[in-house]
């Protein structure tokens, strides 16, 4: 405080921000010179520039006549450089050197805390620098020097050897023919040395016109340094407190957050972790913990957050695999990335290990080897996907690391129906690219029993045998009772008859064969989470119907959707309909009208709703298409003026399911009394 009295304030000087050079005002260091040859002294002829690089060459003439000129040293690069002829291509016309080319660098990296200042009547003006560079001298030219010795000196040898050129006119060429470049090839190109230089080079120059310190228009240009409005509208960033005033001038240096001792890799700072947002706050614990239940991850995120917001946003990081959420293959593995183990870029890499988390959605084992044998991956990729999602067990292969987590699955029931559209999707595009096998789509879980049966003794069968007759006794007493009390509070006039439900128990007997499955009910037929619905008999697409439905907002929305999907297809399967309406589906929020349940029968209904027709194509009776890719279906009029000529397509496809080009552009042609172009027949078989 002492020291604060003794020194007053003397004056306060307004600070403007000058905003007409932005992203234009640069900053040249030149090298030191003698005292006697200043820079005002020098002539600048020419200037260029790489915007792309912010590279910078200046060629000076040098005055000859300064007493501090050696000129026996400048004939003598001059005749080192251009030999004793002189022509347009010398560098030093005057046989002397005369000029010198100077070649900038970026001294700083971060110029953001960089101004050049103008101090004027009381008034402190600031340009932000674009950037900061330091010219040096080019010595370019002692390479031309070289290259003119080495020419000499193969025109000496050349005229020592003109003897043996007859000898030389007949010689052997050796013709190579390169092979296809690997993308692991290709990465390793781009990143090297060579590329580098070789796309800085080819960067074309832009010519600069210098003007000098005197002139006229470098005058008009200094005028720029001054802010052109003293309003606060144009200054509103200096208005701000002193603190923020300070960081603005000061921000924090990169290099300074770099020198700071980093953490392990896999080792968060909560309190760091809170500062973000939430949708990067889930990413990164995703992408660290790999697999989590969804309270686990509330808890992490601190007291307080929506978990309306959380679910959200893990849906666009993670996948739901047994009610538990498991990060995304393209988190882990982004895009130009590839294998450490076999150098494979990153989509195979996300399309091998959707499939092993695919996988544990079908049942909580999975084999390595077979999963090696899908994805034609090396056994260190695939031990990769294994370990993030489940432990090695001896003798029986890998199962899930987290128990099936059945309270998320009841309170969310939105959010696994969608995921399971989702796994629908990703199935489909894993069945075209692996080729995927009926034994490979459904889960082995009898093999995986009688490959490893439990050793339980007779007496252990018996008494869990006894505990499972209690347990399904006392639930339909439980159902009875309930009904009873149901009917008894029901005062109506007439009589209802309650009916008679009798459990019978059945003695149990050692020779009797039983379930001796101790783990029956923790994940037989999962799908993602999800138990199949019991006693259903017509496929339905969505929630299961149930509570008051509006069927004209249900019609409406799928009508909507299956105009606009035969207007961009116009032939489908049946099969290949209810994918893309599947996919559709998961694209809707929760709670949208077409969760309540659309049937196989209601579909086809309203794909003959709204114009199309079916094509009975007479397939060969040996196919082994599925019968849900038998049915095809075609939009009959689009409205455009292919409507005719796909009409005749589709007749012609309804009498064969394989014709010749030729047959079709014939047909086509007496049909319509019109001669189609090549063009115009691959517009209508397209």
């Amino acid at each position: 405080m002492a020291n604060e009295e003794d020194d007053p304030i003397i004056q306060e000087i307004d600070v403007f921000l000058a905003r007409s050079l932005l992203e234009k005002l640069y900053l040249f260091q030149y090298p030191i010179r003698p005292a006697s040859m200043t820079y005002d002294d020098v002539t600048h002829l020419s200037a260029k520039i790489k915007p792309k690089q912010q590279k910078v060459e200046l060629e000076m003439a040098i005055d000859t006549l300064n007493p501090n000129y050696c000129r026996s040293k400048g004939e003598q690069i001059a005749l080192n450089v251009d030999g004793t002829c002189t022509d347009e291509t010398s560098t030093y016309s005057s046989k002397l050197m005369d000029k010198q080319t100077f070649c900038s660098s970026q001294a700083a990296s971060n110029v953001s805390r960089y101004a050049a200042a103008v101090y004027k009547k009381g008034e402190l003006h600031l340009t932000p620098l674009h950037g900061i560079l330091q010219l040096r001298p080019s010595f370019t030219y002692l390479d031309k020097a070289d290259a003119k010795h080495r020419e000499r000196e193969a025109a000496n040898e050349g005229g020592d050897s003109s003897q043996d050129e007859a000898e030389d006119d007949v010689k052997q060429i050796t013709v190579r023919f390169s092979r296809p470049e690997t993308e692991q090839a290709r990465q390793r190109r781009v990143q090297s040395y060579e590329f580098l230089q070789k796309r800085q080079a080819e960067e074309h120059w832009v010519h600069l016109h210098y003007y000098g310190l005197k002139d006229s228009r470098s005058e008009h240009e200094r005028q720029y340094l001054f802010s052109q409005g003293h309003g606060l509208a144009e200054n509103t960033e200096l208005i701000k407190s002193p603190s923020e005033y300070l960081m603005m001038l000061m921000p924090p240096s990169v290099e300074e957050e770099n020198d700071k001792p980093m953490a392990p890799s896999n080792v968060l700072s909560m309190a760091q972790l809170r500062t973000l947002p939430l949708a990067d706050q889930i990413k990164i614990l995703m992408k660290n913990v790999k697999v989590m239940p969804f309270a686990n991850l509330l808890s992490l995120l601190g007291s307080g957050t929506d978990p309306t917001a959380v679910l959200r946003c893990v849906q666009q990081v993670a996948l739901l695999v047994q009610g538990n959420w498991v990060v995304k293959s393209d988190v882990l593995y982004p895009k130009d990335t590839s294998s450490p183990h076999s150098g494979v870029p990153a989509d195979v890499l996300c399309r091998g290990r959707d499939f092993v988390m695919w996988k544990f959605t079908q049942d909580r084992w999975v084999v390595r080897k077979e999963v090696a044998a899908v994805t034609k991956l090396c056994p260190e990729d695939v031990k990769d996907f294994l370990e993030h999602m489940s432990v090695a067990r001896i003798n029986k292969g890998w199962e899930f690391m987290l128990p099936y987590d059945e309270d998320f699955v009841k309170k969310h029931p939105d959010i696994v129906q969608r995921q399971q559209m989702l796994w629908m999707g990703i199935q489909a595009k894993l069945e075209k690219v692996y080729n995927l096998l009926k034994e490979h789509l459904t889960p082995k879980k009898q093999e995986a029993q009688s490959a490893h049966p439990l050793l339980v003794s007779g007496e252990q069968r018996v008494n869990m045998a006894k505990a499972k007759v209690k347990q399904n006794y006392g639930q339909l007493e439980k159902e009875f009772q309930k009904q009873k009390a149901e009917m008894k509070s029901n005062n109506t006039s007439a009589k209802t008859d309650v009916p008679n439900f009798h459990v019978k128990e059945e003695p149990v007997s050692v020779e009797e064969p039983m379930d001796t499955s101790a783990h029956e009910g923790l994940n037989n037929g999962l799908v993602n989470g999800l138990h199949p619905a019991q006693g259903s008999t017509d496929p339905v697409n969505g929630h299961l119907p149930g509570g008051c439905i509006d069927r004209d907002r249900v019609a409406e929305e799928l009508k909507a959707f299956v105009s606009s999907t035969f207007k961009k297809q116009f032939v489908l399967t049946l099969s290949e309909l209810k994918r893309l309406f599947n996919l559709h589906l998961a694209s809707l929020p929760p709670g949208h009208t077409l969760f309540s349940g659309i049937s196989d029968k209601m579909l086809q209904d309203m794909v003959l709703d709204t114009g199309c027709k079916q094509i009975l194509v007479p397939f060969p009776p040996q196919t082994a298409a599925s019968p849900d890719e038998l049915k095809v279906y075609a939009l009959w009029e689009a409205g455009d003026t292919y409507d005719q000529h796909r009409q005749v397509l589709l007749e012609i496809f309804s009498k064969n399911y394989r014709v010749r080009r030729n047959v079709i552009q014939n047909q086509l042609s007496q049909e319509c009394g019109e001669d189609l172009n090549k063009q115009e027949v691959d517009r209508v078989l397209k």
